[in-house]
């Protein structure tokens, strides 16, 4: 989600308190997109990207380059030393002013303005003197690029134009039911908000739609009359005016799904509300995690395309083994025509092209044999012989060669099946290490090789107080079952398809309860290629009867022994499992 201009105003009240006074010590460019002000003790992240276009504070630590951009070295010299005078925001526009008093080169005092225009894909970071001018921008915007506003060094600085709706702070009850009077009744509650208004975003235009009439996709017809969606928005336009404005996050499995600056109902039980301490404090976990799973959907990505390659590459090889293992069944009719030929030797003449005799092994059955005219008739005995003994020999290797790679394909599937799963970026570093060392990824050089910090196990948590834990990949799964886990430990894997293995800890102590099993056993098809379906097979036994077959690839077990139970895999039911 892009921030919208309630939040920005929200971040606005924060920043002032903190701000105001204080001295710029250091000024940062560590990404093409982001400036970062260092006061003493604080760090203003100003990011002016197409995708999340922000101003907070921030604590995140950014690398920076090892040759500052030229728009960073001209903050550098006119902003550093500077003191914040005021951080304003026109009235519901996503647009920052940081006014500032510098010094120039001579010591003379002056007012710079750094503006941050938080735009989508327009997002902009322009740097003004006291005059209003522009002294430069983190991009320029020329006449080919708009004609009607020019973002130029040496240009007076115009605010970008009005959307042509009007502010929805300024609305009145009566202009309110006239415009709804006015709209088609079919039309979506959230629709009209936002083609009437500006300063509302999408989620907030959905959410009082959800509190005038409990539900997101409600019509205007729906409400008999303005007078419901009128109070939802004038309660909502009453926080905004007295600034009571809340941070919340909202969750969706783990992960980020939003933010907002009032509390937000629309997702009922389908979305956990965490509140944090500051708006700042919130952007930065949000955008983080949005980051870091930006990283690792690329890294999923590259690995996906990696494994994938190889599968296809596997299969193609397997197809051309078993066409020439079928042709190998054959070689029989290659000895049989070599016999008679030289049977026939006493028949035949040098320059032949093809023997016509009787084949005694199918009871004198009239037969042709073709031959080479430029060899003898015991050279053509000589080369079916040979022909026969070739693919004697070639049954053999391609026997084990279809094993090695039946085995391979295999392993790559369930690499695969770990990449669906893999949820953070240490994730996939793992897997990328792991098909490093089976030999489908080159190995890196010198120098360019990865922190090597594999995650730990997924932990849970039985009903019954039992500790589960299951594998992120082929490698921990055969650490976990083949050297941590106890002999005496319940073992558990999804039948007939790749997936983690799960130990259930039980060694030494009581035995699990038929509920603990099967929540273990949950576990194990939610961790598996079984995931979305119904009334998945899991087989347990003790990990004493589970072993690692000679030559198996990673993850790779025989066992026996064992015993089944049947379960639905639900998401709702792993995440109560997860041990907090």
């Amino acid at each position: 989600m892009a921030i919208d201009a309630v939040c920005i105003q929200a971040v606005v009240a924060e920043l002032r308190p903190q701000l105001i006074g204080a001295r710029i010590d250091k000024i940062q460019q560590p990404a093409k997109d982001q400036v970062v002000l260092l006061f003493r003790g604080r760090r203003l992240l100003l990011d002016a990207g197409a995708g999340a276009p922000r101003i907070h504070l921030t604590a995140a630590v950014r690398d920076n380059p090892a040759q500052p951009p030229m728009f960073c070295m001209l903050l550098r010299k006119h902003l550093a030393g500077a003191r914040v005078a005021d951080i304003v925001q026109p009235p519901l526009e996503r647009l920052v002013r940081i006014e500032l008093d510098a010094s120039d080169e001579l010591g003379r005092t002056g007012r710079r303005a750094l503006v941050l225009e938080a735009m989508g894909r327009r997002s902009n970071l322009i740097l003004l003197d006291g005059e209003g001018r522009v002294i430069d921008s983190l991009r320029r915007v020329d006449a080919d690029m708009s004609a009607a506003r020019q973002v130029l060094p040496g240009l007076f600085y115009q605010p970008p134009a009005s959307a042509g709706r009007l502010p929805v702070t300024e609305e009145t009850e009566t202009g309110f039911a006239a415009r709804f009077a006015a709209a088609p009744a079919e039309e979506a509650l959230d629709a009209f908000l936002l083609g009437s208004y500006f300063g509302l975003s999408p989620l907030m235009a959905r959410e009082l739609a959800f509190q005038a009439a409990g539900d997101t996709d409600a019509r205007l017809f729906q409400l008999g009359g303005p007078a419901p969606l009128w109070r939802a928005m004038e309660a909502f336009l009453d926080r905004i005016r007295r600034e009571d404005f809340l941070p919340v996050c909202l969750l969706r499995d783990g992960r980020p799904l939003d933010f907002a600056c009032v509390p937000v109902e629309q997702y009922g039980g389908a979305a956990e509300t965490v509140v944090y301490g500051s708006f700042s404090a919130l952007l930065d976990a949000f955008y983080e995690a949005r980051e870091r799973q930006e990283r690792a959907r690329q890294r999923g990505a590259d690995l996906l395309r990696a494994a994938s390659t190889a599968r296809d590459r596997l299969r193609r090889k397997l197809a051309l083994q078993e066409k020439e293992y079928a042709q190998t069944q054959e070689r029989d009719k290659l000895r049989i025509q070599g016999d008679l030929i030289t049977a026939n030797l006493f028949r035949m003449e040098r320059g032949q092209s093809r023997l016509e005799c009787e084949d005694y092994y199918d009871g004198g059955a009239p037969v042709t044999i073709p031959l080479d005219p430029l060899l003898s008739p015991q050279q053509n005995a000589a080369k079916y012989y040979k022909r026969y003994t070739k693919a004697k020999t070639a049954e053999k290797y391609l026997r084990e060669q279809m094993g090695i790679a039946g085995r391979d394909l295999e392993y790559l599937e369930s690499v695969l099946a770990e990449i669906a799963q893999a949820e953070t970026e240490q994730d996939f570093l793992d897997i990328r290490e792991e098909l490093r060392e089976a030999g489908f990824l080159k190995k890196q050089g010198r120098g360019k090789k990865e922190k090597a910090r594999p995650a730990a196990p997924w932990e849970f948590r039985t009903g019954g107080g039992f500790r589960v834990q299951v594998g992120r990949n082929n490698r921990q799964n055969d650490k976990l079952t083949l050297k941590d886990a106890d002999r005496r430990d319940l073992w558990l894997h999804a039948q007939k398809i790749h997936g983690s293995h799960v130990i259930l800890r039980c060694a030494g102590g009581p035995s699990p309860s038929a509920e603990d099993v099967a929540q273990a056993a949950m576990l194990a098809a939610w961790f598996s290629q079984a995931r979305g379906s119904g009334n998945v097979p899991v087989d347990y036994t003790e990990v004493r009867n589970v072993k690692k077959p000679a030559g198996g690839r990673p993850g790779m077990v025989v066992y026996t022994t064992c015993r089944t139970v049947n379960v639905t895999p639900e998401g709702g039911t792993v995440e109560n499992l997860r041990a907090r």
